[in-house]
């Protein structure tokens, strides 16, 4: 006699919260309108296929720095461990990026927006597809929102799907999926889709924890499969809400550094 195991869900001897639509849009609501700005210390974890390998190929693990302010703004430092020499530096106001790699020599600007990935990786980092990992945008009343609930291997959900109209009348496309794990009800997943239906971004989040008066993941991995982007952020301290000064989005080309316009004819020299 054969006998077959079912592996069972972690959370199948585990109470499960039951929660409405309207409840979990009015928490993730609140969670998106909490948050304006942070300042963040975070460690950096790249997979070998990541466009941040670029330039970080060398270090399994980098720290750095997240400065962040809504609507659009956004700087990433990475630094050397221990000695804190930056390997990177990277800003964006939402339209136009910036990034220095000293290592390289090299400075780098063109469109915030990745139109086609290029063949060199450096060229394929964009600050701005942080942006809707670390903030998160509410839910217009106006957006038509399904729920279902939802089991695998790593727990139980409730998941939002968020749809928006196409071009034409009866045309309708997936936007977002907000997952909600059904121990604590924190948001666990985000995921965002193209106009096409392709997957843009998979977003985990991990270890929602008290900094200050505001809730924040203690780790966020952020998959951008069409970019070659994984990157795992691990905050190690977070000041939520404080003003920003417009200076400290300002990148300036360093002294003795190639000019790089991303898009354009670049000569091969970025890899």
């Amino acid at each position: 006699m054969r006998t077959r195991h079912i592996a069972q869900s972690p959370t199948a001897n585990v109470a499960l919260q039951t929660a409405s639509k309207s409840d979990l849009v009015g928490k993730y609501n609140q969670i998106a309108d909490s948050i304006k700005a942070i300042n963040a210390g975070v460690t950096m974890q790249v997979s070998s296929s990541s466009a941040y390998s670029g330039v970080i190929k060398d270090y399994h693990q980098v720290n750095g720095f997240i400065l962040a302010q809504k609507p659009a703004f956004v700087r990433v430092i990475g630094q050397l461990p221990v000695v804190g020499t930056n390997i990177f530096d990277m800003v964006s106001d939402g339209k136009t990026f910036s990034l220095s790699v000293p290592s390289k020599h090299q400075f780098l600007t063109g469109s915030a927006k990745l139109e086609k990935p290029s063949a060199k990786p450096v060229e394929n980092l964009r600050p701005q597809h942080l942006m809707e990992a670390i903030f998160w945008q509410a839910i217009p009343d106006s957006e038509p929102v399904l729920l279902e609930e939802t089991a695998d291997n790593s727990g139980s959900y409730y998941v939002l799907t968020l749809v928006s109209r196409g071009s034409g009348a009866a045309d309708w496309k997936i936007a977002r999926k907000l997952w909600f794990e059904r121990v604590n009800l924190t948001l666990g997943r985000l995921q965002t889709y193209d106009d096409d239906g392709q997957l843009e971004s998979d977003i985990h989040y991990n270890g929602w924890s008290p900094f200050g008066a505001v809730q924040y993941p203690k780790q966020i991995t952020l998959e951008r499969p069409a970019d070659g982007y994984t990157i795992t952020i691990t905050v190690t301290k977070l000041t939520a809400n404080a003003p920003v000064e417009a200076s400290r989005f300002v990148l300036a080309q360093p002294a003795g550094t190639q000019l790089v316009r991303v898009g354009e004819d670049s000569g091969g020299s970025a890899q």
